[in-house]
């Protein structure tokens, strides 16, 4: 199977790329392709991939453009991780909204409705999304969650366009991401935009792992799961706790009940 990560460089992306690296072998996983802006993505101080996965880095500069060729050469693929990425505080509103929903839009567009690729055969895109996301905002719904509750509503109108007739999406809204234990993703993303998360990794997030498990989202277990999600077969999630939005919006309850936690 071929699948592609956006945000490689970033805690979640870092622990997807870290999961297939050591895993995609046993998924089936043969072919992984990188969207990024920078052409030079570590890959986290482990072991090299193994002869049977190939990693192809395609530098992309344009998130809201995706030429013929690009979606000609990625027609095989089967599954789009969506990691991109960033925090409110770092960035503009404006800025936040085009990165957070636009980007992600086109992307889902364009890969929905690829041409080049064999009609009648599942795209599945998986949204990195987050708790207090919501398609019914409130008076005291925050920024954030506003702006990935209209992307998470943007997808699931997409599933059912008629214009993606073969687009499956998940939106995988996560808790607290925790590096704790996985040391690779740590050091792989110190020094980046976690700068300003030290305090809340240092003192806050090892309460939280006590206190407020359900909060949690553990990288290890994290990149398995939203792995997990671009490999399975498109269908809708059944109901239960943690699930919502036609069975396409996945809590972090679930995701964690998804990962054996």
């Amino acid at each position: 199977m071929h699948l592609i990560l956006t945000g490689a460089t970033g805690l979640v992306g870092s622990a997807v790329l870290n999961h297939i690296i050591s895993h995609g072998t046993t998924s089936h996983i043969t072919k992984l392709t990188i969207l990024s802006r920078n052409p030079s993505i570590p890959l986290l101080n482990t072991q090299q991939p193994p002869p049977s996965l190939k990693i192809d880095v395609i530098p992309h500069n344009d998130f809201l453009t995706y030429p013929t060729s690009l979606l000609s050469s990625l027609s095989d693929a089967e599954g789009l991780i969506w990691a991109l990425g960033i925090s409110q505080n770092l960035v503009s509103a404006d800025e936040y909204i085009t990165i957070t929903r636009d980007y992600t839009i086109a992307a889902a567009k364009a890969f929905g409705s690829n041409p080049a690729r064999e009609a009648g055969k599942p795209f599945k895109f998986v949204f990195v999304s987050g708790e207090y996301a919501t398609t019914t905002p409130g008076r005291f719904t925050p920024f954030f969650g506003r702006v990935k509750g209209e992307t998470e509503k943007a997808l699931l109108e997409l599933n059912r366009s008629v214009a993606c007739p073969d687009l499956r999406v998940y939106s995988a809204r996560l808790g607290g991401v925790d590096p704790g234990a996985d040391p690779a993703v740590a050091k792989a993303t110190e020094g980046k935009s976690r700068t300003g998360m030290r305090k809340y990794e240092s003192y806050i997030m090892p309460a939280f792992r006590v206190l407020f498990s359900n909060m949690v989202s553990p990288t290890k277990e994290l990149g398995r799961v939203l792995t997990d999600l671009a490999l399975k077969d498109g269908e809708r999630l059944k109901d239960g706790p943690g699930i919502s939005g036609e069975g396409r919006t996945i809590g972090n309850v679930a995701l964690r009940k998804m990962a054996g936690l």
